[in-house]
């Protein structure tokens, strides 16, 4: 099974951008764990990280014959790319929304981050784990494709 991670705007500073929201897990710490999961079940993953949503869109079609499922952060893109949603719809590869802080249950101030527009064009959504929602999408996947968890 091939796995294609997509991270949206400003995960590329995972571990500085306010940990108590985040976590100190840098990017490249979280695709490593990642990695190492999805080699235990089998899976082999590409990543890709923009701060600029045509490259995030431009991966998504690129990597759609490659790709079995994805796992997708959109980060702040998230709550208003129409664009990333029609992308998600137009290849028809399975993807899971997956964020690291559970946004459904920001605060009052970030009541906007409880809107997700790529919900409904996800076939399931994994979020306030840390970089256990990456690792339960993948498992979810796995499971999916009928491997033992």
């Amino acid at each position: 099974m091939n796995v294609l991670v997509v991270n949206g705007p400003n995960l590329n500073l995972l571990g500085e951008r306010e940990p108590e929201i985040y976590g100190r897990t840098t990017l490249r710490e979280l695709e490593h764990e990642v990695e190492a999961r999805a080699s235990e079940l089998g899976q082999h993953v590409r990543f890709f990280q923009s701060n600029h949503e045509g490259e995030l869109i431009d991966v998504l079609h690129n990597q759609r014959a490659w790709a079995d499922a994805i796992l997708i952060n959109p980060g702040a893109l998230t709550h208003y790319s129409y664009a990333i949603r029609d992308a998600l719809l137009a290849i028809g590869v399975p993807a899971a929304e997956v964020h690291l802080s559970n946004i459904d249950e920001r605060g009052e101030r970030e009541e906007f981050r409880r809107i997700s527009v790529i919900r409904e064009v996800c076939v399931e959504r994994f979020i306030g784990l840390g970089v256990g929602s990456y690792l339960a999408a993948l498992e979810y996947f796995a499971r999916d494709a009928g491997i033992e968890v």
